[in-house]
């Protein structure tokens, strides 16, 4: 693979967080794809075990911008601690891969 590619995946509250996250992405070119999926979450945290309905980002893209990508989630949500999970692409279609360097370099 000519670069390095990967999915950062991030949960969000709701589809208003979500959408701020995405379109600060894409129109910052730091991600190719972003698909949303509505999810269950269960966790810990302080102590409580919670259960909440979220919205899941799964953000293609070159690894290079994971920084920008970690600063823009960050700066648009609401969380104190979000989930930000670099998963590498260890293999894909290379047509799909060329598509991703040409609409986010």
């Amino acid at each position: 693979m000519k670069n390095e590619y990967a999915v950062v995946i991030t949960a969000c509250p709701n589809e208003e967080t979500a959408k701020k996250i995405i379109d600060a992405l894409l129109e910052n070119k730091l991600a190719a794809c972003i698909q949303l999926f509505p999810i269950n979450s269960y966790y810990s945290w302080k102590g409580e075990i919670c259960n909440e309905k979220e919205i899941a980002l799964f953000i293609k893209c070159n690894q290079n911008h994971y920084a920008k990508i970690e600063e823009t989630i960050i700066k648009n949500h609401s969380y104190e601690v979000p989930e930000i999970v670099m998963l590498p692409v260890i293999g894909a279609f290379n047509k799909y891969l060329s598509w991703i360097d040409e609409v986010s370099g």
